[in-house]
């Protein structure tokens, strides 16, 4: 079966390791010193060589690095009228060193007042072209998934003023998706991924629990809603646009926050929810089996996220080969359906894992060299 647009054997969520100077000159601005103009020169000289960097490794996915975020989320529903980025969030669930991250608050009407990620996605389509990239590879462009603007806070985080209603909220937050991926693709875009951690929180006992509480409402009514959500915000896409969605159970310097296999949200992830591929986190014991494969529609492709970014070993190649070869046992269309990834991105926050750049690269070019073991040395195939 032929892959969505922009999906190949070898594919990447998408952060990778910030550059130490970003890093660095992020501190002196949140110190008062430096400039934003600055830093902005610097992520662009910083995301043209590793676009090169990517091809170089075979990857022909194409993102950033996410360079330009703080935070994989945050940094885009900021840009939303009628939303405040306050605190931390509320919860038990902390990494080891007691990190929370910030939380959002809807203080009024939701509103796209111009285009978020536009200027970023041409920036990184004039780079694929300089590199020699133009027709082999696709620009990528990942955004939070609109449920992460409800499902850390719920009803408590939204202005009643704003929002009596918890329908014209979700038909707002729809809307405001609806013109972002518009101007995406009107400016040449042709893939979109949705990052979600939530509908994999879902998959955790005691976050699925807390989460009940807090919505008043049992975990699949929850999967329900936000695949509705989903939906309808994606419900105007072009037919040559892809969609593609990836779950994840955490991801902050190399530590994980969820655990729990896919079966509680199997079937609304699968047979409810209208995306194009899916990305999932496979790298170890907290995800689970693949049984839940068993759901997906023989139209859809999951990129099979078997290796691990958390860590800085090269993952068993052989391993690797039986674990994809396992889980096609439960798709209709076997291997047909299944690519290849790490679990999740290299720098889900801008500190990044605890692995060196080269580890990184080392374990990228890994991934493409298991990817052609399985399907060949075209990767789009």
């Amino acid at each position: 079966m032929p892959l969505p647009i922009g999906v190949y054997r070898a594919d990447q969520v998408g952060s990778l390791l910030r550059p130490k100077e970003i890093l660095q000159l992020r501190e002196k601005i949140a110190a008062g010193q430096g400039s934003v103009a600055e830093l902005h020169k610097l992520e662009d000289k910083y995301i043209a060589e590793v676009v090169r960097k990517q091809l170089q490794a075979g990857l022909r996915s194409i993102t950033d690095g996410e360079f330009r975020r703080a935070f994989f989320h945050l940094d885009f529903l900021q840009h939303l009228d009628g939303i405040e980025v306050r605190g931390q969030l509320m919860s038990t669930n902390t990494s080891k060193e007691g990190f929370r991250p910030p939380t959002l608050v809807v203080t009024g009407k939701l509103g796209h007042s111009k285009p978020i990620q536009v200027d970023d996605f041409k920036f990184l389509e004039k780079q694929i072209k300089e590199a020699g990239g133009e027709g082999k590879a696709t620009s990528k462009v990942a955004i939070p998934s609109p449920t992460m603007v409800h499902f850390r806070g719920g009803r408590d985080t939204i202005d009643l003023n704003a929002y009596p209603s918890l329908d014209e909220f979700f038909d707002d937050l729809a809307r405001v998706y609806q013109e972002e991926l518009q101007d995406l693709y009107d400016a040449g875009c042709r893939f979109v991924q949705l990052d979600d951690t939530n509908l994999a929180y879902l998959c955790d006992p005691k976050m699925r629990s807390e989460a009940e509480s807090r919505h008043n409402s049992d975990a699949r009514q929850i999967a329900s809603q936000y695949a509705n959500l989903i939906n309808q915000a994606i419900s105007k896409r072009p037919k040559d646009m892809t969609i593609g969605i990836h779950l994840c159970r955490g991801n902050h310097r190399s530590q994980w926050f969820a655990q729990g296999g896919y079966e509680p949200v199997a079937e609304v992830l699968f047979r409810d929810l209208n995306v194009d591929v899916y990305f999932l986190e496979y790298d170890d014991a907290r995800s689970g089996d693949f049984s839940p494969l068993r759901h997906l529609p023989e139209d859809k492709v999951v990129v099979l996220g078997v290796m691990t970014s958390k860590k800085g070993e090269v993952d068993d190649e052989e391993a690797m080969v039986r674990r994809l070869n396992e889980a096609s046992r439960y798709c209709k269309k076997g291997l047909e359906q299944l690519c290849v990834s790490h679990q999740c991105g290299f720098s889900s926050t801008m500190e990044g894992n605890e692995l060196s750049e080269e580890q990184q690269w080392e374990k990228v070019r890994a991934e493409v060299k298991i990817a052609k073991k399985v399907w060949g040395e075209d990767t789009s195939k």
